[in-house]
């Protein structure tokens, strides 16, 4: 029986069994351990806490879109002491000041409000909670200035006063600018080179607000910008009017050297990333490339036509145009 004693099921001597016994796999070992802690009701998608936070953050979620919507559609906001102060002395249209009832006045308030009250512009005492809810990130340091919505003309306007003005016409537009400060400063040098306007995208596009109207150093209150539903097919419009459509591009088919800018023009600028869109650079007549020293590769928008503008002012000016 020794020999049998290693059998599985083999008896003992005190009457046990010897060998592999089946056992529970670990099944009762999994069934003890801990399975962590309880999910928040709230984080649970049955439970009815779950579905109350989703209502509420959709409630939320709409209610900010419409506040972006009224603040899109109402007055702009130029806030900071230093920005209001450089928009009152460039002299843009505002329609109030807003001060702060507990601001510790310096030059800078002190400045603001002597040229708004001397603008006629009036001046309103807010709280603090007023004007957080006016900003965006209640950086305003006690000073905000409402600047009236802008209002844009229609492109066959523009294109009209242009051309029947005693010089050529000189025209800017913008493809893919989205940055209302590069919009300011392209305003700025249209101002400041004789051009007759600015033509932008009605969508996908910087617009004229509190930032442009800063930029642009006052420039925006005495140069016409004009929205087009279509920028490809405005463009196609004014060159069957006679204006020659010129896009800026590193990769020009002419130099600004060789171009001749005396005549009825278009300038279309591009961004500095996305360059011109394929419809529209398919509309340009030539496409025109500022020559850089260096290892640069290509300037800043409202740089590349600030560039141009200088030129063709100056070719201008040397063909008594």
């Amino acid at each position: 029986m020794a020999g049998n004693s290693k059998r599985k099921g083999a008896i003992r001597k005190d009457g046990t069994k010897k060998g592999q016994v089946v056992g529970s796999g670990g099944q009762r070992r999994r069934g003890l351990e801990a399975r962590g802690a309880t999910p928040k009701a709230v984080d649970r998608t049955y439970h009815a806490a779950h579905k109350k936070a989703k209502v509420t953050a959709r409630a939320k979620a709409t209610a900010g879109r419409q506040q972006q919507r009224r603040r899109d559609d109402g007055p702009e906001y130029v806030v900071g002491r230093n920005p209001v102060v450089e928009c009152l002395r460039a002299g843009i249209p505002a329609t109030a000041l807003y001060v702060m009832s507990t601001i510790d006045a310096d030059d800078r308030v002190r400045e603001a409000i002597g040229i708004a009250g001397d603008m006629g512009i009036a001046i309103l005492e807010a709280g603090k909670p007023e004007l957080d809810r006016m900003t965006v990130n209640g950086l305003h340091q006690g000073l905000a200035l409402q600047v009236p919505e802008y209002s844009y003309a229609h492109p066959d306007d523009l294109l009209a006063d242009a051309m029947g003005s005693a010089q050529p016409a000189l025209l800017v537009a913008l493809d893919n600018i989205t940055d209302p400060r590069n919009l300011g400063a392209v305003i700025r040098s249209v101002a400041a080179f004789g051009g007759d306007g600015v033509l932008i995208p009605q969508r996908r596009s910087a617009s004229v607000t509190a930032v442009a109207w800063r930029t642009s150093a006052g420039a925006a209150a005495r140069l016409p910008v004009a929205q087009a539903p279509n920028l490809t097919r405005t463009l196609v419009d004014w060159a069957k009017a006679g204006c020659q459509i010129v896009g800026l591009d590193a990769d020009g088919d002419v130099t600004l050297d060789e171009y001749d800018g005396t005549g009825p023009t278009v300038i279309v600028v591009g961004s500095e990333g996305k360059g011109l869109s394929r419809l529209v650079r398919e509309t340009c007549d030539s496409i025109l490339s500022v020559p850089m020293a260096g290892n640069v590769e290509s300037l800043n928008a409202s740089v590349a036509a600030g560039v141009v503008l200088a030129e063709f002012a100056r070719q201008r000016r040397n063909a008594g145009v």
